[in-house]
């Protein structure tokens, strides 16, 4: 009798045992970056058949979207990851020397990049890192000039298994002075294509500051911010006082970010019509969200001269002096990512992603 109950005891415990390891496998692992999927292959069996398909990945791609770590280059040097958490977020080759030429990245959105070739025609590529998976794009139309303005638009969609993205390039117009033109990558159409906008006045935009926030690309320029929106194909000015900072996402909306003294101010845009409202209007374009003072602590005498590589909803990224430091915005924490970055460096959030090219 009592070893009856023993014997089902143990049996209704690892049915519990199974019916875990199942809801973790199921909810829980879609959820992780790429490197902690690789250590757990070894769990079992099951996990590593789970983790190995196509169907896994996909939804891999569209559950781990929080910011893994970033890649960070100087022109002409080879780029390096920095890891928010060196345990759970990491590419085989973070030089990307699995590309068939040297490149200069241009452009990250949700764990692709885009790149650029060095040598004859400066072919662009795409690529992820985790799985070495790239693609070299055909040739563009115009001339995106030795340092191009490009944003790279990737968004995972339940119902594509295959990234399609698109990639907006802003160039200096060789038909008419003191105006930029757009020129639109479409994986699907696999083609460059020039839109019919043409923005008069614009001056020289600042290649390494595009942003992509809900489906308007954002570049500065020395004394405004230029958008286009990809859906509509316009473009327009937003007033912009200096050119100091950098521009981001946060709380879907885009934003400034700049350091003053021994503090950090983000400024969200508020209203893009304030210069169509009448006089003596209260309504201004740009709200202070944020003010940030980094801990001393940890960063020391260089929080005075800091600059600004990174913003998003979840983390900023500063540097200062030779080092490079991150700021969760939920937990407030001021944390160390690397000694090896100068301010000359270009960062690019990366999302460890399986997603497939």
């Amino acid at each position: 009798m009592d070893r009856g109950k023993k014997s089902g005891l143990a049996a209704r415990n690892n049915r519990i045992y199974l019916d875990f390891k199942d809801i973790i496998r199921e909810t829980a692992l879609p959820f992780l970056p790429a490197k902690s999927l690789a250590k757990f292959r070894a769990v079992c069996r099951d996990w590593r058949l789970q983790i190995s398909t196509p169907f896994f990945a996909h939804n891999q791609s569209l559950s781990c979207r929080s910011t893994s770590g970033f890649f960070l280059q100087n022109r002409g040097e080879s780029p390096f990851l920095i890891s928010v958490d060196t345990n759970s977020c990491g590419v085989p080759d973070p030089s990307l020397r699995f590309l068939p030429e040297p490149v200069d990245i241009k452009s990250s959105s949700n764990g692709l990049l885009c790149c650029q070739g060095r040598e004859g025609d400066k072919a662009y590529y795409i690529c992820n890192p985790v799985t070495k998976q790239w693609k070299k794009l055909p040739k563009s139309n115009a001339n995106h000039g030795s340092d191009p303005a490009i944003v790279l638009l990737f968004e995972p969609s339940l119902l594509n298994f295959v990234a399609e993205y698109k990639i907006i390039c802003a160039f200096p117009s060789t038909d008419f002075g003191e105006a930029t033109e757009f020129e639109i990558y479409s994986s699907r159409e696999d083609s460059w294509e020039v839109a019919g906008e043409i923005c008069f006045g614009a001056r020289k935009v600042v290649p390494k500051s595009g942003v992509h926030v809900n489906g308007v690309v954002y570049w500065m320029t020395p004394t405004s911010i230029l958008a286009f929106d990809l859906t509509k194909e316009r473009s327009q000015f937003f007033r912009c006082y200096d050119n100091y900072g950098i521009l981001g996402a946060f709380d879907g909306k885009l934003c400034k970010v700049y350091a003053t003294g021994d503090s950090i101010r983000l400024y969200i845009l508020a209203n893009t019509h304030t210069n169509t409202m009448q006089m003596g209007s209260q309504t201004r374009m740009w709200l202070e969200k944020k003010t940030v003072v980094l801990d001393s602590k940890i960063v020391g005498d260089g929080a005075m001269g800091c600059s600004i590589l990174h913003v998003d909803n979840n983390i900023m990224v500063v540097h200062s002096g030779e080092r490079t430091f991150s700021y969760d915005f939920k937990s407030r924490a001021t944390k160390l990512l690397s000694g090896r970055a100068g301010s000359n460096y270009r960062c690019f959030p990366y999302v460890n992603s399986l997603i497939s090219l």
